[in-house]
């Protein structure tokens, strides 16, 4: 039964969003003797490239994960259940994430087929999918001319050109909903015409993340405030069942508006009969989300609606399996079943192996360039841990980059600093997702490697205040420790490696003994902790007042992760070309490297206090850098990282001057 769009209830202020979240789920439908089917719905999200079971930044081999498993992981399940009641369906964030798609697909890399993952989706046979945040990197007209390619619909009702007076009067950028008609078969072997009602969401901070590429031409509304407006719209439209795809993450905090982590809102929105979630490269049902308020991970369900979310990078593929009963009202769910299928429970599927084949060979071509030589491995094992030779590499391209950039105006009279993360550090991309370069040449599969997203340089002013509210934003990755107290993890597993910005150019202690500053959120929770200390510029200590120029990333510059959009109103420079290509500049015009750090930071010492760190086991091929440490190797926990206990009795880095900001690396 559908509801009249005057009766939709718009999430416009937190009192709203507050007492949404006190309803209760609806109750189960009774029994019916009405014809049954089943709806198959098979669901990818976060491919992020991955469509070959190949590892291009290391050159080897994948045996994990590839959408040429999970194809014929699809063609099982189409069998199963009859190809003519299943639905394939992605949640976005399928056109960026490898060397396949951020080289081989971009322009001006001698590619002349077409976009490799559209490809492989097309002949897979998907029948509509959502876009992701990550769709947006590289721009709405490469976007546009991308999407155009595909051979199902891709959806998206909150990113829009422009916004009217409800979601239903926004100017789409791409088709904010769809309604896919099947005729599926009953057990009888009765057909049934059943129409399926999809909308596609994404996380609405995607203007704030790709600022540069999207102000002035898109906008983003509310999740939750646009599926309220636009489900009712698809049941009047004659839809019989609605789906949502949502690239969106489950957080178990309390709703509010413009929420990026939103499914547990979503699954209350009425109407709505299953929901495809993602964004957060989790997997659900799953132990994860065993606490989760609303979650019951036995039946699948986010207050009773199925859901399911796929991982990361085809580690599965999502199965919703709607037990639909027809009734004098129309067609409703009556049960359902939720299953992820992994990946590795399937070879790749041989046709599309071959289509993609002259795409693969392209991109083997592109990453084994060689650029440069590096006269010392490159490895990220302890990024987290100490100063970090392949970090101090990005910090100094960034540097050299905008120095040029900026050399004739009145600003290269400032001084000069350079701020990046470690982008592999473990996390939910377990212990083999770090970086691992040997000595000897280095290729552009390297770079991509060592950066691995397609931000552009930014150019920032900022003052000494600003850069120390930086730091404190940086440090929130690690735990509050106790002095003298055992078995305590440096890290917070739920703080992504990515947040962990290191700013060269600066001297600077982490003071654990306080809490964080601020959560993920960026939201200010203890206003008296203070983790920076002794901060330093060339030896002397920085003043709020002391003004700065700091070379960054675009996604940082405009306020990605906890961080503050500093470039709102200091930006002096903004890059049209990827970080990652002047990473590759650089390592092609300095001749060999020898990697070296700079003592930047430092965790503060901590006498007889042990932490333990979980790093990849790769880090035992460098002995000499966990003795160096003082560490310990205590094996390898049950996810497969290695277990360290570091002694946090001695400052984790020499006490160094800061050498100018032309001596980032030495040769």
């Amino acid at each position: 039964m559908s509801v009249p769009a005057d009766r939709v209830t718009v999430l416009s202020s937190q009192s709203q969003v507050n007492a949404l979240s006190n309803i209760a789920p609806a109750p189960e439908s009774p029994p019916t003797t009405g014809p049954r089917i089943t709806l198959r719905l098979l669901a990818t999200s976060d491919v992020h490239g991955h469509i070959l079971p190949q590892d291009y930044f290391t050159g080897r081999r994948d045996a994990h994960a590839a959408l040429v498993r999970i194809a014929t992981l699809v063609e099982r399940a189409r069998t199963e259940a009859g190809a003519e009641n299943c639905l394939l369906l992605d949640n976005g964030d399928f056109l960026q994430g490898t060397p396949l798609t951020d080289l081989t697909a971009r322009p001006g890399q001698g590619w002349r087929g077409k976009h490799p993952v559209i490809r492989a989706m097309n002949l897979m046979g998907y029948d509509a999918a959502a876009l992701g945040n990550h769709e947006f990197n590289f721009g709405l007209d490469w976007l546009a001319d991308t999407l155009a390619e595909a051979r199902f619909p891709v959806l998206c009702a909150n990113a829009v050109r422009a916004q009217g007076a409800t979601p239903l009067a926004d100017t789409p950028f791409v088709a904010p909903v769809a309604i896919v008609t099947r005729h599926l078969r009953a057990a009888d072997g009765s057909s049934h015409e059943i129409r399926i009602g999809l909308i596609g969401l994404t996380p609405p901070q995607a203007t704030v993340w790709d600022h540069a590429h999207l102000a002035g031409r898109l906008t983003t509304r509310d999740m939750v405030e646009t599926a309220r407006h636009w489900v009712p719209e698809l049941r009047a439209r004659g839809a019989d069942i609605v789906v949502a795809l949502a690239h969106t993450g489950i957080d178990p905090g309390p709703a509010r508006p413009g929420m990026e982590n939103a499914a547990r809102a979503l699954a209350r929105v009425p109407g709505i009969d299953a929901l495809i979630a993602g964004h957060s490269h989790r997997i659900f049902p799953g132990p994860d989300h065993a606490d989760t308020p609303g979650a019951d991970v036995a039946r699948g369900t986010l207050y009773g609606v199925p859901c399911v979310k796929p991982g990361y990078a085809a580690s599965h593929l999502g199965q919703i399996d709607l037990h639909l009963c027809h009734e004098a009202t129309g067609w409703h769910v009556v049960d359902h079943a939720v299953a992820l299928r992994p990946a590795t429970e399937a070879a790749p599927f041989p046709r599309l192996t071959r289509a993609l084949a002259r795409a693969h060979a392209h991109t083997l071509r592109l990453t084994e360039r060689t650029l440069g030589e590096t006269r010392a491995p490159l490895h990220s094992y302890l990024a987290m841990v100490r100063d970090d030779p392949g970090l101090a590499l990005v910090n100094a391209a960034q540097a050299a980059a905008l120095a040029e950039a900026i050399h004739d105006t009145p600003h290269a009279a400032l001084p000069l600093l350079s701020a990046s993360a470690p982008f592999k550090t473990g996390g939910r991309g377990g212990p083999d997702h770090f970086t691992d370069i040997p000595a000897g040449p280095l290729r552009l599969r390297n770079i991509a490697d060592l950066y691995g997203f397609p931000n552009t340089l930014c150019g920032v002013l900022v003052t000494g205040a600003e850069v120390r509210d930086w730091l404190e934003r940086a440090a929130i990755c690690f735990n509050q420790i106790t002095p003298g107290a055992p078995g305590q993890a440096l890290h917070d597993p739920a703080i992504p490696g990515h947040v962990f910005d290191v700013i060269d150019g600066l001297s600077y202690t982490i003071e654990l003994t306080a809490p964080a500053r601020y959560d993920l959120t960026g939201a200010l929770i203890a206003p008296q902790a203070r983790r920076i200390r002794d901060l330093t510029h060339q030896g002397r200590a920085v003043a709020d007042g002391d003004r700065f120029v700091i070379a960054t990333n675009s996604y940082r510059a405009w306020g990605g992760g906890p961080f503050l959009p500093l470039a709102e109103h200091g930006l002096i420079h903004q890059s049209t070309r990827p970080v990652r290509d002047l990473i590759a500049d650089y390592v092609a015009t300095r001749g060999p490297i020898s990697p070296a750090t700079r003592g930047t930071w430092r965790l503060a010492a901590m006498p007889e206090t042990r932490v333990t760190v979980a790093t990849g086991p790769g880090l035992r091929a460098f002995p000499e850098e966990i003795e160096a440490l003082g560490a310990r190797d205590c094996g390898l926990d049950d996810s497969g990282f290695l277990r360290l206990s570091l002694p946090l009795s001695s400052d984790t880095r020499p006490s160094l001057a800061n050498p100018p900001a032309a001596a980032y690396m030495r040769r």
